[in-house]
């Protein structure tokens, strides 16, 4: 197993439980590849960016079971939003069968008119009646789908845009619409469940606790600082890797989880060379991600979480909330490290989050600290008042790989083609985007593909959420029609 990431340790855990002695190998000197959390020099442990998960993520929850990490996370059946004006919405499930179910949050949305919910209910049934599968749509961006659908200026930006910038990482005119309807259809349309948040309690670093026990303890072996320079293939198949210094592990059979933009320069250059299995990965872009974090001396927030409208910052998660959670067994726990106000005496501690913020890339540190702190003021006016104790910002520029209109046909599968040697990554074909869910996806496929050709056959992909009510139906049809 080459890579510590989602998609590295969700296929070497199902891997260890199917009975394989697993070796794994991560070049950094933490698990969690680009969903990890790091040590501040004062010892403050901060993620390198805030990630949750939607309901519709079962495989996610799937994995986090596996490895003890379910009772690290806290799930919210309501978002908040607040527009710049200071409208408060909320998205909430209501009583009615789905689709129906979020009808009352969208008629109740104080940043929407009459026309932009008009327009927004028609696109969204468009989605349900069509099973999630709308005519037309190979091609189109996102945006170009949404003119299509006569959708306001106010619905693009304060609606569509608010979910998918941050589901996708990537702005609307950059989107297949493909994975924006995805993500309408299969969160909030399909299934009653599919939309609410999960958000770790705990530092991103600590999910990751038990996947170490669950490789050893089955005899299994985790190698950090081990980074691959080669993968080798010889004419039997896979015939071992090339360590970045120089010495060499063989094995059986290999999963390299590894990113897009690393893995063509590690296998083979016929893998990804004009024709090759994996030549169209060096089109495919990357999307950044900005998170700050801030530390103020007082309460400024009441809430676990925040979605702002309007503004570059998208969201506001209070870190001091989340961390100071209830434990299993009911007991209030001490928020950990991470929560703590640098000089210990208290306050609180919030991380922002700005996906697809290609206009801060080129800012300094100092910029967008107080760009933020600005935005905050309008959206917190309690942080006018507060101390500013310490702050750091950390910008993924390859956070994901950009969700570009067509980028699926660049995408490879988890088998390979070359005998005992299979791909794991969001990147590859799993039906998702770049998410933490792709990412598992793509590990429990890489699993199933090598057990099989073991001759030891295993269903360990979880199926998607069932259909719900009217859209059950819809989706039923649409299959039918589809035949």
């Amino acid at each position: 197993m080459i890579g510590g990431g989602l998609a590295g340790l969700s296929s070497a855990v199902v891997l260890a439980e199917a009975g394989l002695r697993v070796r794994l190998l991560e070049k950094r000197p933490h698990l969690g590849g680009r969903a990890t959390s790091y040590t501040l020099p004062d010892g403050t442990e901060v993620d390198n960016c805030q990630h949750l998960a939607l309901g519709c993520c079962n495989n996610l929850a799937d994995f986090y079971r596996r490895v003890g990490a379910a009772g690290k996370m806290r799930t919210y059946d309501r978002m908040f939003l607040v527009d710049a004006e200071g409208r408060a919405s909320m998205i909430e499930a209501g009583g009615l069968p789905p689709p129906l179910h979020m009808a009352q949050s969208l008629l109740s949305n104080r940043s929407l008119s009459v026309a932009d919910k008009r327009g927004i209910a028609n696109a969204m049934m468009a989605i349900a009646c069509s099973g999630g599968r709308p005519p037309g749509i190979t091609g189109l961006s996102m945006l170009q789908w949404l003119r299509g659908m006569k959708q306001t200026r106010a619905a693009i930006d304060r609606f569509w845009g608010a979910v998918l910038v941050s589901a996708l990482d990537e702005t609307l005119d950059r989107t297949d619409a493909h994975f924006g309807i995805d993500v309408f259809w299969k969160a909030f349309l399909a299934n009653r469940s599919g939309y609410r948040v999960s958000i770790p309690s705990v530092p991103l670093g600590q999910l990751y606790d038990g996947c170490l026990e669950a490789i050893e303890k089955r005899g299994g072996e985790v190698r950090l600082r081990s980074g691959v320079r080669e993968i080798r293939v010889g004419e039997n198949g896979f015939a071992g890797a090339v360590l970045e210094d120089g010495s060499q592990v063989t094995a059986d059979a290999c999963i390299a989880a590894l990113t897009h933009d690393v893995l063509p320069d590690v296998v083979p250059r016929r893998m990804s060379e004009p024709g090759g299995l994996l030549a169209g990965l060096r089109r495919m872009r990357n999307s950044p991600i900005t998170s700050v974090h801030l530390w103020f001396d007082r309460s400024v927030m009441r809430g676990p979480f925040l979605a702002l409208l309007d503004r570059t910052t998208q969201w506001i998660f209070n870190k001091t909330a989340l961390y100071g959670q209830i434990s299993t067994n009911g007991d209030a726990t001490r928020p950990t490290t991470a929560g703590a106000v640098a000089d210990g005496s208290g306050g609180q501690y919030l991380q922002l989050v700005i996906s697809a913020s290609y206009e801060l890339v080129p800012r300094s540190r100092q910029e967008i600290i107080e760009l933020c702190c600005r935005e905050l003021g309008d959206a917190l006016p309690a942080t006018r008042e507060a101390k500013l104790l310490k702050a750091t910002v950390i910008k993924e520029l390859n956070a994901t790989f950009s969700p570009e209109p067509g980028v699926d046909a660049w995408r490879p599968p988890q088998d390979s083609g070359v005998r005992n040697l299979f791909f794991a990554g969001d990147f590859t074909r799993t039906g998702w985007p770049a998410t933490m869910e792709g990412a598992v996806r793509s590990g429990y496929l890489a699993a199933e593909a090598l057990l099989a050709s073991f001759g030891r056959p295993q269903k360990i992909l979880l199926p998607e959420l069932p259909f719900e009510g009217l859209s059950k139906f819809w989706a039923s049809r649409a299959a039918s029609d589809g035949q």
